[in-house]
């Protein structure tokens, strides 16, 4: 039976990288979870009581104000680690 051929050449082997952990800033989840908590409350509030001062001089723009507070809360969730 013939005989394997061996390796020549060392098996490459990729250098150690050192990892660096990322931490979040410490204001990044309470600033998340708020602005989720705000912008439920305030669409709650438009629908629930509509003819609060300074709610109902909005109208429809609520919404949009809403979910705004909503959708900044999940961008915030995407940097948190």
């Amino acid at each position: 039976m013939p005989k394997p051929k061996t390796r020549k050449k060392a098996v490459y082997t990729p250098p150690q990288k050192t990892q660096v952990v990322r931490v979040s800033p410490r204001w990044l989840a309470p600033v998340m979870v708020a602005s989720w908590l705000i912008g439920i409350i305030w669409i709650a509030v438009f629908y629930v009581a509509p003819d609060t001062p300074g709610i109902s001089a909005l109208s429809n723009w609520n919404l949009l104000i809403g979910f705004g507070f909503i959708i900044f809360g999940v961008v915030l969730s995407t940097r948190w680690r």
